[in-house]
This record gives C-alpha cells, structure tokens and sequence, in this order.
C-alpha cells in the first residue's frame, strides 16, 4: 500500500464521486475508500456497486468507510474503520480473514493496539490543520508519523491538511501513502493533482 491514497467526498467535489474516482484509477491510486456520510443506505449501495466495479476493473482495492453492511453487500475488498466505528477484532470477525481493515489512529498508543488488534493499516490523522473533516481534532504534525513509524510495522497513511507543499515532509516522514481531499478533488484538473502526488513516491 503505497502513494496516494484516494477518498470520496461527495460535498467538495467539483466533478462528482464517479468522475473523481475514474480520474484517481487512471493515475495508478491502487487504493480507493468510498466515504459518505450523507446518503441513505440504498444510495450508498447503489454507488458503491459502481465504484466498486470502476475500482475492479482498474485492478485497484476499493474500501467503504465505516458501512460494513455495505462493504459486504457490494463485496469491497474491506473496510476503513475509526475510534468511533465498530472495532476492528469485531470488523474482522464480520468480514472475515481475508478482507482489508484499515484504522484511523491519532496517537502512538491507539496505533499500537490497532496492530495487536489485526489491523492492515493505520491512517494517521490530522496531521496538519483540516476543514474537510470538522472532528478531526487537533493537528499532530509530522513527529506523530515519525513516532508511530519507529514502533508499528504497518503501512501508514497520512491525512489532514495535506497539500502539494508539505506532502514532501510527510513522504520523508515515513508516511507510506498519504490523502489529500480538498486540494484534489474540490479543484480542477483531479488526475493532475493526484499525479504531482504520485510523483513523490517514485523510488521509494
């Protein structure tokens, strides 16, 4: 799991979730996280069914946010869950062995028992100051990254406040893959911005 690291967001997008998702697929984004915490269950799973399919035949994983209901209905390849989501041992015995779970973690100590837990990855967040998620909480910065890289083996994903001019800091951090929302898909040109992204982990 590495790079840039793609979630919906219906509210800011210019384009709409359908169009930023096939922008995000055809620059190489191997992880796709379908959140929408707006809709009903059947609009989410009627556009998780096409996401989902967007993201199959591009051959990247497609994750739905916090629904395992949906998740399993539209047979996504996991689940990203946060502190106030269903724990990830009772998400792992819901979807089983081999589906994806990703936790969202915003220290050290809930980093470290989200591993012991089984988790596949953390996103570790807010790392800087962010409007797109309104409880974030307070931005860390990137010494949370280097701490949690010290102690965790698994893949890190960085998000909050995240743009083109400090994502560099965040890569040499440690940060496995990192999410930037707002500076993507509310402006114009999303596989460009995604691919100035993408660049950064060219090499790695």
């Amino acid at each position: 799991m590495k790079g840039y690291y793609f979630i919906t967001d219906s509210n800011l997008s210019r384009a709409g979730n359908r169009s930023d998702v096939l922008a995000a697929v055809s620059c190489g984004v191997n992880v796709v996280q379908y959140r929408n915490k707006n809709a009903e269950t059947r609009e989410m799973y009627r556009e998780a069914l096409d996401l989902g399919q967007i993201c199959r035949d591009a051959g990247s994983l497609f994750l739905v946010n916090d629904r395992l209901d949906v998740a399993l209905a539209v047979e996504a390849d996991g689940v990203h869950v946060g502190q106030a989501d269903m724990p990830c041992p009772k998400a792992r015995k819901l979807l089983g062995r081999d589906k994806i779970i990703g936790v969202t973690v915003h220290n050290l100590a809930e980093a470290l028992q989200a591993e012991e837990e089984g988790a596949d990855y953390l996103g570790v967040s807010p790392i800087f100051e962010t409007a797109t998620k309104k409880d974030a909480g307070r931005p860390a910065g990137i010494r949370l990254i280097e701490e949690i890289r010290s102690q965790v083996s698994l893949p890190l994903i960085a998000i909050g406040g995240i743009n083109h001019s400090n994502a560099p800091q965040v890569v040499r951090a440690g940060a496995n893959g990192l999410c930037a929302i707002s500076c993507v898909v509310a402006q114009e040109d999303v596989a460009g911005r995604i691919r100035r992204f993408q660049e950064l982990f060219e090499g790695l």
